[in-house]
């Protein structure tokens, strides 16, 4: 289902993308034929591009397309654009690279569309820009962003790309990003990211995955059995209540070496009796764990 947005508009934007505009007026606005600021053209253009006329698309993507230079960098600069603007500028002017220094230098810039731009970097543009954004947005409701954020997609881009491929596309991101990207993108990015920045030697962008409000219990698991992070992430995960309620996450905790010694002897001893007489016996965990966990086991068969 797609996911609903909310873009700011003007009082004087607005009534010209109201449902009850007339089709005249929307013509005139997509072409650019009304007084409107740069930045509510921007929006203008953006939301009429997803209208249910195909006329009014196409009149607002070349009305996006063909704006000047120094207006296009004007509005991919503001602080307030929106990312799905954004990403809609990048989609259509990929192949204009000051347009492409300005909108990956933008704070709110999307991780796909930074991806997207990346790939089209590597590997060249295809012809006919605009007319894919056109095609891509029809049928679209002007006030809903589409699953995964995905506005509007060039020709070839709407399959999915092999995890794989997309998770190197990843990587050679990573390689160039600075300390606060990364910090932004273990907070916000979706699974790939993720596993990708849990790995950093910084304990800053490690440590942001964890406060990820998109991380799953399955992602936590294995952060939790996962002796080649580090402490710092272990620990969040041992300090998280919600988490801990989980057998399995405290299981993983007490083996795992990097666990605190006096967090991982008080998750061993909400264990069952099967998991601490193998803990008893195993050569792969902390002897005080091991032995700890044998006095467990004679004190619950003394009981029972």
């Amino acid at each position: 289902m797609a996911q609903k947005v909310t873009l700011k508009v003007s009082t004087a934007a607005a009534a010209y993308v109201r449902p009850d505009t007339a089709r005249e007026e929307r013509l005139r606005a997509a072409r650019g034929e009304v007084p409107l600021r740069t930045a509510d053209l921007g929006i203008i253009f953006f939301l009429l591009s997803r209208d249910q006329d195909p006329d009014v698309r196409s009149a607002a993507v070349r009305s996006l397309r063909d704006l000047p230079t120094s207006v296009l960098v004007s509005l991919a600069a503001a602080p307030e654009t929106h990312p799905l603007l954004l990403d809609m500028l990048a989609k259509v002017h990929f192949a204009n690279v000051n347009m492409v220094k300005v909108i990956l230098a933008h704070p709110a810039l999307d991780s796909r569309t930074r991806l997207f731009l990346a790939d089209k970097e590597e590997g060249g543009a295809p012809a006919g820009p605009a007319k894919a954004v056109i095609d891509a947005g029809a049928g679209q409701d002007a006030g809903e962003e589409p699953p995964e954020a995905e506005s509007v997609v060039p020709p070839g881009d709407d399959k999915e790309e092999p995890a794989d491929e997309e998770h190197f596309s990843k990587y050679k991101l990573l390689q160039n990003m600075p300390i606060n990207e990364k910090i932004r993108m273990a907070m916000i990015g979706d699974k790939e990211w993720r596993s990708l920045l849990i790995k950093e030697s910084n304990k800053l962008v490690s440590a942001a995955v964890i406060k990820n409000p998109r991380i799953t219990e399955s992602e936590i698991l294995a952060i939790a059995k996962a002796s080649e992070l580090n402490e710092e992430v272990i620990r969040l995960v041992c300090m998280n209540k919600d988490w801990i309620k989980i057998y399995p996450i405290r299981k993983a905790l007490v083996e795992n070496s990097k666990t605190p010694l006096p967090r991982a002897l008080r998750f061993l001893s909400t264990l069952n009796e099967k998991d601490l007489a193998a803990m008893a016996k195993s050569k792969n965990i902390s002897s005080v764990i091991a032995r700890q966990a044998q006095r467990l086991v004679l004190n619950k068969k003394k009981s029972s």
